[in-house]
């Protein structure tokens, strides 16, 4: 059974986490499979919005799984993926830990009113920081609130802090987030992205966004088959012929 499942609807691409009884905890195929899905709707000139949501009622996400843990930096927008069209979180019951991680950088979101935030790290001594990035999202108290305390968020304290679009019926989550991406196909696409890239521009960057990219960066030296050409010209005493790969 495949943990990640994509399903289009003319030009929306409804993207599901497909681990109901994990609580769709993100394990390292998870993590994986999530990024590949969100690569290949970036590049499909076809899809146009771009849902996310879970499989079950009993959870949107339940955070990374630590009996296989993911890195779970893939799975996040504008960190693991980026780009220019538009995506909307859909959540049902659980939202914990990573999983308000992955909900806090998507563009729009509609919770059921049974999702239900909790961020519990602090409590198990330890954290991978990521989280931090919600004090620019929503409230700074609330997000301290959030990761401190561990205070667990109903849908409708966090739509009435603007962190929720919109609150709906149990179990009409995703068809409000349809309705919502349906919206999002009568506007301009080009201005769509005009916009997210001018958004981004001016929304602070988290220290764990900018470790990952420099991380991403530094990595692509270090595969490099220029990297193995310099080290095995330095050992047999020649002029390395780089060639930019």
């Amino acid at each position: 059974m495949p943990v990640v499942i994509t399903e289009h609807r003319g030009s929306i691409s409804i993207i599901r986490i497909n681990r109901p009884e994990r609580l769709n905890a993100i394990n390292q195929a998870v993590a994986v499979e999530l990024q590949k899905a969100f690569q290949a709707f970036d590049a499909d000139p076809n899809q146009r919005v771009a849902i996310l949501s879970g499989s079950g009622d009993r959870a949107f996400c339940a955070g990374a799984d630590v009996s296989d843990l993911p890195e779970l930096w893939r799975a996040i927008p504008n960190v693991g993926f980026k780009t220019d069209k538009p995506i909307i979180a859909a959540t049902t019951g659980w939202v914990i830990g990573g999983g308000i991680v992955m909900v806090m950088m998507c563009d729009l979101m509609v919770s059921a009113e049974s999702t239900t935030f909790y961020y519990p790290e602090a409590k198990l001594g330890t954290t991978a920081g990521g989280i931090s990035t919600l004090a620019t999202r929503m409230p700074h108290k609330l997000a301290m609130e959030i990761m401190l305390l561990g205070s667990k968020i109903s849908a409708q304290r966090a739509y009435d802090v603007g962190f929720v679009n919109r609150v709906v019926p149990n179990g009409e989550h995703e068809a409000a987030a349809l309705e919502m991406a349906e919206q999002l196909l009568d506007s301009a696409p080009l201005v769509i992205a005009a916009l997210k890239q001018l958004v981004a521009r001016i929304m602070p960057v988290g220290p764990i966004e900018d470790m990952v990219e420099t991380t991403q960066v530094l990595a692509r030296v270090k595969q490099s088959e220029d990297m193995k050409e310099g080290i095995q010209a330095h050992k047999e005493k020649r002029k390395p012929i780089f060639r930019g790969r």
